[in-house]
């Protein structure tokens, strides 16, 4: 029961992050290079899952990936399925709840890069795409792997929306924290502390992997190391 919702866990965690290194990438840096003045609106937008109540966005996805919804349907009818209480949901809902770890640690490491190294390459002749890869991705690393680990960590304990999107389904859609809920309500404290200690542990070894990204010289990481 345990592995199950161990291993289950882990499939959603490495899931989401993939996605959300393909999405915050190019946002990130649009948020670190754009000069839009309506620019502080996405920012907002990105931030909002910090500050929002789980459950309400977790109402919210579920309204918008219901068997009613316009995209439910659509889904239906291509899938034949639903989006609702699968896995598939479950992903939907964790990459719109752990976007802002992922984006704004990456832009923060964009933001942080020399804009004379950037305006020297461009001078060079050298297109957006290649600075891009040979220069800022570079000198960001340590920004995009700490996305990368807070999107990934921020996952493994999600509860309020995975609850609202999935349900309770075990082997489907029972993550690490609902099982801890799930057996705290049926008195089985010594399996809920077992499975409290896995994530802990996991939990802590992330976060040391990060702070060691701050100390071996992290740009721009600062606000949120």
């Amino acid at each position: 029961m345990i592995l199950q919702a161990l291993f289950l866990t882990l499939r959603l965690a490495v899931v989401v992050s993939v996605i959300l290194m393909a999405i915050a990438l190019p946002l990130a840096y649009w948020l670190a290079s754009s000069h839009w003045r309506g620019k502080f609106l996405v920012e907002a937008l990105v931030a909002l899952p910090i500050v929002l109540p789980p459950t309400v966005l977790g109402f919210y996805v579920l309204t918008a990936i219901g068997p009613l919804s316009p995209i439910g349907r659509w889904y239906h009818s291509l899938t034949g399925g639903s989006l609702a209480f699968t896995f598939r949901g479950l992903v939907v809902g964790s990459v719109l709840y752990s976007l802002p770890f992922a984006v704004q640690p990456i832009a923060a490491a964009f933001s942080s890069v020399d804009r004379k190294l950037v305006d020297a390459s461009a001078t060079l002749g050298a297109s957006r795409w290649r600075t891009f890869w040979q220069i800022v991705f570079p000198l960001s690393l340590p920004g995009v792997l700490a996305g990368l680990v807070l999107s990934f960590a921020h996952t493994l304990g999600e509860f309020g929306v995975v609850l609202m999107i999935g349900g309770n389904i075990p082997g489907a859609t029972q993550t690490v924290s609902i099982l801890i809920y799930d057996q705290v309500q049926a008195l089985n404290y010594a399996v809920a502390n077992q499975t409290a200690l896995l994530l802990l542990a996991a939990c802590f070894v992330l976060l040391a992997v990060l702070y060691a990204l701050r100390r071996n010289g992290g740009r721009g990481l600062g606000g949120w190391l």
